[in-house]
């Protein structure tokens, strides 16, 4: 939702500005490296059952950070209550406080949230059964059946009388007529018809109410599991529909969740803007067209945007309209259950972007048609500014309101359990976090900004309820916030005091990366600041990285790709002659970027659809300005798919570090470790987990014997190299050659090692390019196993196998592999042996068509 505000990076650990390497050995207790943190364990929440009560919690906050109560509810909240008792005793200790003492300031603060969200779990106890029972309305509000009938239940105090309208009825609701609760809740039960649900299955309601000057109003009913609009209509109107299929039109899920996997490899898609048509796509084009090019890339999450039905395309999604249904543009509820089934079938966990920051301005087909001018504890949003998102033009939810939370909670919920989403990625969470919703507002490490009356005490609560919430529903779930402010404790346990996510988006990186692009020129690029923009996270806080994504390609911005290579994207991607210095740069910057951003940024990874080959376009939603255009709307596959096409380099690298990451798990690798940050040679050199990365970023000069630093000693090979032909580079690096490790300086005296690192090793590393090497096990008997291949085993390259053989033979305890591959490249020396991707030459020989540079792309973006 966020891009760039002006708003700086995350601050680590407590530290204003950039930490010397003596604070990173007092935060880590290591070497000069930003390690990171051992997985903690968040508190379960007990499960109970529910009753109703409508309650409020207006907070103040000093500007101290400590929150005063001012309660203004019945005598619920000051009934002498054992859980008192247990409260105080879950607080004695607030764990973040020890992990970062520089926080014990704001002491007050942090005890006086987490006592708000016990108090509100023991009230859900009390009055309804429980946090999990509590987030189960949809099995009372809205449309379900109940013993031979329909029951509709809708929370709308403001109202004075309501109907139920529909196709079922004709749209008169005389004949069904509405009863109202003390709590403000409407409901009618409507008995079945001969047998048949009295509202037929897909067919349209409303909600019909009159308000409090005699207006009568329909609107959509705020629990609503299906919308639809006249397609034929220009800005037509929805209609709630009444979903509700017959058993054999449900879809029936057939496969597993996936495990939860140690780090997150996440491709972030747009289902209506899949296709290559200039079209809206549908849930199951995209299950059967694209979920397998993800697969196949060795993504390991989905996370799926604009699912929650929004009125206006161009949104992104991020105008929700009905929280509950599924956006109809791409299909039907079943639709979506199928993608979601086919991508657990083929190892994809799928996320789903929640917007819980904010509602559209819609009155006729959203949520903000239910707000009458009342106050805030009957409706749904805030009132007066508070209420209004000034930059967004959307409603902001009232989140101390008791049937706010209900909504919202149970949203979650549905989500989780009707449609099996493996987790969320939280919208705007910055917008949450704070009363100025951090517009216009810089971050700069001040523990003031983050702990003051500025902070929005009742999101934050909510947040630490909507955690829990999900670990209870689905304990191996996924849950990744947005927030651009970096806000300490968001990604730490509720029992430490934490807001409860596993990770938070690394958000001031792409912004770092745009900023280079546009401003600087390769010599001007600083190692350390691209060191430290990567690694400047907090201490035991979990990110996800990414170089780009949506936000960077909207109209009127570009893609990376297009930042590097420009018009010559249209002329100059053909493979088949030989690449102009622009676009033999361009591809080089891309994998380098992508690629120490994956390495050195985060404990997760993100990729946005089409990144990951360099789609060559701006993303423009269909508008009045594009003359509703879909052309600029779409992703077309047909330049990856392209054998002669240089799109293909940069998507085999995509998968081939994603495949790194699944074998030697990296990303979630405690140990990270910068050991050298040369501004002169332009090289910065680290390890994570035991993969020594050596990323050259000089535009010319290469180097032979370049000395690297390395914790283990032994002998290593190359396990990635963007400079290998399949990945469109110049194959200068020998793969098949041994480097072996020397000790430096005296053991356990680190000031005495080389970069201290207690062995190096010698590499060559060409100009711009990236190269990884792996440690090779050597058997007992002092023989290398590591290049039999087994399904079981790391393999030193990422080549295809259908274009080369393996023959391995065990003689004497020894390995012996041979390998037929390019015999150019044997000749030439390039130690591509068995790679899959063969020289120019050859590709000239065997890609018919023509050379002119316009080959197979609709728009010429050859």
């Amino acid at each position: 939702m966020y891009s760039s505000l002006g708003l700086a990076a995350t601050p680590f650990l407590g530290f204003s500005s950039a930490p010397s390497v003596k604070d990173f050995k007092r935060a880590s207790g290591t070497n000069p490296c930003l390690a990171k943190l051992h997985p903690i364990g968040l508190t379960y929440c007990s499960p109970k059952l529910a009753g109703h009560q409508i309650l409020t919690f207006p907070l103040k906050t000093t500007i101290h950070g400590k929150v005063k109560r001012s309660f203004s509810i019945s005598a619920v909240m000051t009934d002498d209550n054992p859980a008192s008792t247990s409260i105080e005793e879950e607080m004695e200790s607030i764990g973040i406080l020890h992990i970062d003492p520089g926080l014990e300031p704001f002491k007050d603060h942090f005890k006086d949230r987490l006592r708000r969200y016990l108090e509100q779990k023991r009230l859900f106890e009390q009055h309804e059964g429980g946090l999990e029972k509590f987030a189960q309305g949809y099995l009372k509000f809205g449309f379900n059946r109940e013993q031979g009938s329909i029951v509709y239940r809708e929370w709308a105090p403001a109202a004075q009388e309501a109907q139920v309208i529909g196709d079922f009825n004709g749209w008169d609701g005389s004949n069904h007529k509405m009863e109202k609760n003390q709590f403000g809740v409407w409901s009618i039960e409507i008995p079945d018809s001969d047998g048949n649900p009295a509202i037929p299955h897909n067919s349209r309601v409303k909600f019909r109410f009159k308000h409090g000057d005699g207006i009568w109003v329909d609107r959509i009913p705020a629990w609503i599991k299906y919308a639809t609009q006249d397609t034929t209509k220009f800005a037509a109107p929805y209609d709630g529909v009444y979903w509700d299929p017959p058993p054999p039109e449900r879809y029936q899920f057939r496969y597993p969740r996936p495990p939860k996997p140690t780090a997150p490899r996440i491709y972030e898609a747009h289902v209506g803007m899949s296709s290559s048509e200039p079209r809206v796509s549908s849930y199951r084009e995209f299950a059967d067209d694209v979920l397998p090019r993800i697969a196949a890339n060795n993504y390991n999450t989905v996370q799926l945007m604009a699912v929650m039905e929004h009125s206006y395309y161009a949104s992104f999604g991020y105008h929700v309209t009905n929280f509950f249904a599924v956006s109809s543009r791409c299909g039907s509820p079943e639709d979506l259950k199928y993608l979601i089934d086919k991508a657990h079938s083929l190892g994809l966990r799928v996320l789903m972007d929640i917007v819980h920051s904010h509602a559209s301005n819609n009155v006729t087909d959203g949520l903000n048609g239910f707000d009458v001018g009342q106050g805030s504890q009957e409706s749904y949003f805030h009132t007066g500014d508070r209420g209004y998102h000034k930059l967004w033009d959307s409603r902001l939810f009232n989140y101390a309101n008791w049937e706010v939370l209900r909504f919202l909670l149970s949203n979650l919920r549905w989500w989780l359990e009707e449609f099996k989403f493996d987790g969320f990625r939280f919208d705007g969470v910055t917008s949450m976090l704070y009363h100025h919703h951090g517009i216009d507002m810089a971050f700069t490490g001040d523990y003031n900004d983050y702990f003051s009356e500025k902070t929005d005490v009742d999101a934050v609560v909510y947040m630490m309820l909507a955690n829990c919430l999900i670990r209870n529903v689905l304990p191996e779930a996924t849950v990744v916030s947005e927030d651009v402010s970096g806000m300490p404790g968001l990604c730490r346990p509720n029992s430490d005091g934490g807001i409860g996510f596993d990770y938070r988006l690394a958000m001031a990186i792409p912004d770092k990366w745009i900023d280079y692009l546009k401003n600087k020129s390769d010599g001007d690029w600083s190692m350390k600041e691209i060191a430290w923009s990567l690694t400047n996270r907090r201490y035991t806080e979990k990110c996800v990285a990414y170089a780009e994504s949506h936000d960077q390609a909207i109209v009127g911005d570009k893609t990376i790709a297009f930042f590097l290579m420009d018009k010559e994207m249209y002329s100059g991607m053909s493979a088949l002659v030989d690449a102009s210095p622009t676009i033999e740069r361009g591809i080089a910057l891309h994998k380098m970027i992508h690629f120490i951003t994956m390495a050195l940024g985060g404990e997760g990874y993100l990729n946005f659809m089409g990144n990951e080959f360099g789609h060559p376009e701006w993303i423009d939603f269909p508008r009045e300005g594009n003359a509703w255009s879909y052309e600029k709307c779409r992703r077309q596959w047909n330049l990856v798919d392209s054998e002669h096409l240089r799109y293909k380099f940069m998507n085999a690298f995509d998968k081939a570090m994603n495949e790194l990451d699944e074998r030697y798990s990296f990303l979630a690798s405690s140990k990270q470790i910068v050991s050298s940050v040369n501004e002169e040679d332009k090289v910065i050199v680290f390890e994570r987990g035991d993969l020594v990365f050596v990323f050259n970023f000089n535009p010319e000069n290469s180097y032979d014997g370049y000395k690297v630093g390395c914790d283990l000693p032994g002998k290593y090979r190359v396990a990635l190299d963007s400079d290998a032909w399949e990945f469109g580079g110049q194959g200068r690096v020998g793969h098949d050659v041994d480097h072996f490790t020397n000790p430096e300086g005296i053991p356990g005296v680190p000031e005495t090692n080389f970069n201290n690192r207690p062995n190096s090793f010698k590499v060559f590393s060409p100009a711009r390019t990236c190269v990884v090497y792996y440690r090779v096990e050597e058997n007992i008997e002092g023989n290398s196993t590591s290049d039999f291949i087994d399904d079981n085993e790391k393999i030193a390259t990422y080549a295809e196998q259908e274009s080369f053989e393996e023959l391995a033979s065990v003689e004497g305890g020894d390995i012996v592999r041979t390998s037929v591959g390019d015999p150019e490249a044997k000749e030439m020396g390039k130690g591509h042996v068995g790679s899959s991707n063969i020289g120019e030459t050859e590709i000239k020989e065997l890609v018919e068509g023509p050379t002119d540079g316009h080959v197979g792309s609709s728009n010429n973006a050859t």
